[in-house]
C-alpha cells in the first residue's frame, strides 16, 4: 500500500576535512538521515486558491494557506538565525568550534562545551564529542541540536563514523520550518549516504499539546538511491485512537508521485445506498496517470471508475469512465417512472450503467489551437442517480463539442462539430437539438482607412438530425463602421448586410413539401450607439465620491423580410436583459433576423469613491421604443403591436465590504404588471460569517426564494445551511444543514441533504462527511467544493 504523496528529503550534513590542529581532523555526518518526514500538503489539492473573497463574489478560491491564521506550533525552540541560506554543500567546508579541546591519547580528541559543526545552512551542536582519527568513530552527547533550511532535530545522544559513513541517534524529536510539521522518533541509523532507517516514527501538523491526528508508524527505511520510503505497521490516530492501520506503506522521497491507494471516500444518499470509493492512483510516468476508483453502493452494486490524465509539450487532457455492469434498483426505478408519467411514449434502458468523459486541448502552433469535450452517459437517467448536485441532476442537454480554433490580430476562425444528448428522461428524442457537422465561423475587424473600420462574421452550418428537416446554411454579415470614442462621448455608427441561405435536405418533413429548398435572405442593418458621460463630485456621509450620468440611445434599422420558409435549426428567443437593448437582433441564431425601426434609451449613472475608484452604486434603466410592429417571429408566436418592450432596471449597492444589495426588474408596460425580478443581499459578519437571501421570479414560471448562511459559532465551530424554496411548487429545491469545525490541525464537516432530483419533482437525501489532517490529506466527501458553489461568498476560515 502507498500514500500519493509528495514526499521531500532532507540532504545529508557533508562536514568536509576541516583541520583545527595538525593532526586532527573531524567529518560527522551527523543526522545524515534527516528525518525525511517532510510530508508536504496533500496531493488531492483543491482546484483554485486564492486570497480573501469580495462581498458579492459568486466563487470564492479556498485559501492558499491552510495555516495563514494560525499561530506557531513551535516543538523545539533553539533555532539560530543568520545561517546561509543558499550554497553547494558538496563543496562547502566546515566549521569547527568548542571551548575546550582535548586529546586522551594520539588517537583521540574530546570536544567539551558548545560544540559547533557548520557548513552553510546546517548546524550541528552538542554538549560533548569525540573523535577516533583512526576509525573516525565519533560520539555526541548532551542536547544534540541539528538545523537547516528545513527543519530542527534534537537527540540525546548521536554515534557514528565517519568513513564509511553511519550515523545512530537516540530519541529524536523533529520539526518542520517551511510548514507546520513535528514529531519524534526512538532512534535512527543512517546506514551509508543513500540508505536510512527510523523506529517508533510519529508525525503530526497539531500542537505538540494538543495531537489531535498523528501519523505512526513502526519504523520508516529511507532509500535515497531508489528515491522511496517504506513504513511498516503504519497507523493514523485521531484524538489517540486509531481508525486505519496499513501494515506496509511505501512513499516517494522526492517530488515524484507514487503509485497507491488513496484515502476513501464515504458519503451515503437514498438513492445509492451506503457509497464507498477506494482510488487507487497509478504512477505511469511524470507527463501522465491514471486513477482506478472502485466503488460500492449498497442499493445499486459495484461501480468501476477511472480517470486518464496526460501532458506535452503542446496539449493536456484527461479521460474519464465509469462502468456499472448490473444495476440492481434502476430497473424497478424506471417502471415507476414510466407509472407516473403515463402517455409520453418514454423508452426504457438496459441496467448497465456506463459514463465516458473525454478532454484535450492542443496548441499546433502560435495562431491554432484544438478543443475536444466528449460527453457521454448511457441513459437520461444516469445524472439524477449519480449526480451530486441540483445542476448536474436536472441537466436536460449534455453537449460535446470538437474545434480547431485559429487568431490573428484582427480575425478569429474555428471549424469543429457540436452534438448533443438528453439526459431528462420525460424529454422525447425529437427535443434532441440538432448536431452542428460541422460548423465554421470567421470573424475580422480592421481598420481600412482614416478610422474607418470593416468587418465580417460569418458561419457555416451542416444541421443533422434523424426523422427531422436537415439542412446547410451558410450566414456571412459584412459591415463598415465608423466609431468616434472620448472620455466623455462615443458615437459608433454601423451598416451592414446580412446574407443566410440554405440548402435542405430530408424535405419530406417540411410543412410544405413544396417549399423552396434552396431559400436564402438578404437584408441591410444600420445601427447608431452614442453615449454621452457626466460628472459631478458629491459628499455622503463624510466622505467623498465621484457621480456619473450616462445617458446612451441605440438606434437600429432593419427592414421587414418574409422569413417564414426558413426553417429553425438553432434559434431561439432569449430571455430579455440590459444588454440586449443593444443588439442588432433580438434573436440568437441566424435562422431569424428581426425587422426593427427601434430607438434604445437608457441611462446609468455610478457612484465611486474618489480616492481608489471602487464602483460603490451602480444604477441603469432602459428601454426599446418600437416605430414599427415586430413582424418576424419564430414559429407559433403571435406578432406583438407594443409600442415599447419591458423596462429594464439593474441595481448594484455595495454599501461597504459587508453589505451588497442587487436588484434586477423588468416592468411590462403593455399589461402592467412585473416579468422578471431578482433581488439578492449579501451580509458578511464576524471573521467568516456569510447570509445570503435571494428572491427570483419569472412570470408563470418561477417565484423562488433562497437562503443560505455561514454562521460562525466560535472561533473553531460553525453552521452551514441553505433553504431554497419554490412558492409556486410549494415545494424544497434544495435545502442542507451542516456543522463544520476547522482549527490548524484538522477539520470536519457532517452535512445532510434534501434535494430535487429532477425536473420531475422526484427528490432525495444525502448525508455526507468529511474529516481533514491538515498537511496529510483528507478523508471522506469533498464537501467544502459543495459549500463554495453552493452559498455565494463561502470561503474556508
Amino acid at each position: 500500500m502507498a500514500f500519493r504523496q509528495s514526499w521531500q528529503p532532507l540532504q545529508s550534513l557533508k562536514i568536509a576535512t576541516v583541520p583545527y590542529s595538525p593532526q586532527l581532523s573531524i567529518a560527522p555526518r551527523l543526522l545524515a538521515l534527516a528525518i525525511t518526514l517532510a510530508l508536504p500538503l496533500s496531493a488531492w489539492g483543491d482546484d483554485d486558491v486564492g486570497p480573501a473573497c469580495p462581498v458579492g463574489q459568486f466563487h470564492c478560491a479556498k485559501h492558499a494557506d491552510p495555516w495563514r491564521m494560525c499561530k506557531r506550533n513551535d516543538m523545539l525552540d533553539f533555532f539560530t538565525p543568520g545561517l546561509p541560506a543558499t550554497g553547494d554543500r558538496s563543496k562547502a567546508l566546515t566549521d569547527i568550534s568548542a571551548k575546550k579541546v582535548s586529546r586522551a591519547d594520539t588517537d583521540h580528541s574530546l570536544l567539551d562545551g558548545e560544540v559547533w559543526m557548520q557548513k552553510l545552512d546546517q548546524l550541528l551542536r552538542s554538549d560533548h564529542a569525540t573523535y577516533d582519527n583512526i576509525t573516525t568513530d565519533y560520539t555526541a552527547d548532551g542536547h544534540v541540536y541539528y538545523q537547516d533550511s528545513s527543519m530542527l532535530v534534537s537527540a540525546t545522544h548521536a554515534a557514528g563514523t565517519a568513513t564509511p559513513s553511519t550515523t545512530h541517534l537516540d530519541h529524536i524529536t523533529y520539526q518542520m520550518l517551511k510548514q507546520r510539521g513535528n514529531g519524534t522518533a526512538s532512534d535512527g541509523t543512517m546506514i551509508d549516504a543513500e540508505h536510512s532507517v527510523m523506529h517508533d516514527v510519529t508525525y503530526s501538523t497539531c500542537d505538540p499539546d494538543a495531537r489531535e491526528w498523528e501519523f505512526r508508524a513502526r519504523d520508516l527505511t529511507m532509500d535515497q538511491e531508489q528515491e522511496i520510503g517504506y513504513g511498516h505497521n503504519v497507523t493514523m490516530a485521531y484524538h489517540g485512537v486509531p481508525f486505519f492501520w496499513f501494515p506496509y506503506l511505501s512513499f516517494p522521497l522526492d517530488n515524484q508521485r507514487e503509485s497507491g491507494f488513496l484515502l476513501p471516500k464515504v458519503r451515503y444518499t437514498s438513492r445509492r445506498g451506503l457509497d464507498l470509493t477506494l482510488p487507487y492512483y497509478l504512477n505511469l510516468a511524470p507527463n501522465y496517470d491514471a486513477t482506478i476508483y472502485p466503488r460500492v453502493m449498497t442499493e445499486r452494486g459495484f461501480m468501476l471508475g477511472g480517470e486518464f490524465r496526460y501532458l506535452t509539450d503542446s496539449s493536456k487532457g484527461s479521460l474519464e469512465f465509469t462502468y456499472l455492469p448490473h444495476d440492481r434498483a434502476f430497473a424497478d426505478e424506471q417502471h415507476v417512472f414510466l407509472a407516473q408519467n403515463p402517455g409520453l411514449g418514454l423508452s426504457t434502458y438496459d441496467d448497465k450503467r456506463t459514463s465516458f468523459i473525454f478532454k484535450d486541448t492542443t496548441t499546433l502552433n502560435a495562431n491554432w489551437y484544438a478543443a475536444i469535450n466528449i460527453n457521454h452517459v448511457s441513459d437520461p437517467y444516469y445524472f439524477r442517480d449519480f449526480g451530486d448536485s441540483l445542476v448536474t441532476n436536472t441537466t436536460s442537454l449534455l453537449s460535446s463539442s470538437g474545434y480547431l480554433y485559429g487568431h490573428g490580430s484582427w480575425w478569429d476562425a474555428s471549424i469543429g462539430a457540436d452534438f448533443w444528448e438528453i439526459t431528462d428522461p420525460t424529454l422525447l428524442q425529437s427535443s434532441e437539438p440538432y448536431k452542428r457537422l460541422p460548423r465554421i465561423t470567421f470573424e475580422g475587424d480592421h481598420e481600412l482607412l482614416g478610422g474607418l473600420r470593416g468587418g465580417v462574421r460569418s458561419e457555416f452550418v451542416d444541421f443533422r438530425k434523424d426523422d427531422a428537416v436537415e439542412g446547410q446554411r451558410l450566414d456571412v454579415y459584412p459591415y463598415l463602421s465608423y466609431p468616434i470614442e472620448a472620455a466623455a462621448y462615443f458615437i459608433r455608427p454601423e451598416l451592414g448586410y446580412r446574407y443566410t441561405s440554405y440548402d435542405i435536405r430530408n424535405t419530406q418533413y417540411l410543412p410544405n413539401p413544396l417549399q423552396d429548398t434552396q431559400p436564402s435572405r438578404g437584408v441591410p442593418i444600420a445601427s447608431v450607439d452614442a453615449g454621452l458621460v457626466f460628472e459631478r463630485p458629491l459628499t455622503l456621509f463624510g466622505d467623498a465620491f465621484t457621480q456619473t450620468l450616462e445617458p446612451r440611445l441605440y438606434y437600429l434599422r432593419v427592414p421587414y423580410r418574409d422569413q417564414n420558409d426558413l426553417p429553425v435549426f438553432d434559434t431561439q428567443l432569449p430571455t430579455l436583459d440590459f444588454g440586449q437593448l443593444f443588439t442588432t437582433n433580438r434573436f440568437v441564431g441566424a435562422d431569424r433576423q428581426s425587422d426593427a425601426n427601434n430607438l434604445t434609451l437608457a441611462l446609468t449613472t455610478r457612484l465611486l469613491n474618489a480616492d481608489d475608484g471602487a464602483e460603490r452604486v451602480s444604477a441603469s434603466i432602459g428601454q426599446i421604443r418600437y416605430f414599427d410592429p415586430q413582424k418576424v417571429q419564430l414559429p407559433g408566436i403571435q406578432q406583438t403591436n407594443y409600442n415599447g418592450s419591458n423596462y429594464v432596471g439593474e441595481l448594484d449597492i455595495r454599501l461597504n465590504d459587508r453589505w451588497r444589495i442587487k436588484l434586477d426588474e423588468q416592468w411590462n408596460p403593455n399589461t402592467s404588471q412585473n416579468d422578471v425580478a431578482s433581488v439578492s443581499v449579501q451580509h458578511r459578519f464576524n471573521n467568516n460569517g456569510i447570509l445570503n437571501v435571494s428572491y427570483d421570479y419569472r412570470r408563470d414560471l418561477l417565484k423562488q426564494i433562497d437562503i443560505t448562511a455561514l454562521y460562525p459559532v466560535s472561533d473553531n465551530w460553525s453552521l452551514v445551511g441553505r433553504f431554497d424554496y419554490s412558492l409556486l411548487s410549494h415545494g424544497v429545491v434544495e435545502s442542507f444543514l451542516g456543522v463544520e469545525y476547522d482549527n490548524c490541525c484538522a477539520a470536519f464537516r457532517v452535512l445532510g441533504r434534501h434535494y430535487l432530483k429532477d425536473l420531475a419533482g422526484n427528490d432525495g437525501n444525502a448525508l455526507f462527511f468529511e474529516i481533514e489532517f491538515k498537511g496529510l490529506g483528507q478523508l471522506g466527501e469533498k464537501t467544502e467544493s459543495f459549500l463554495r458553489r453552493a452559498i455565494l461568498g463561502y470561503q474556508t476560515p
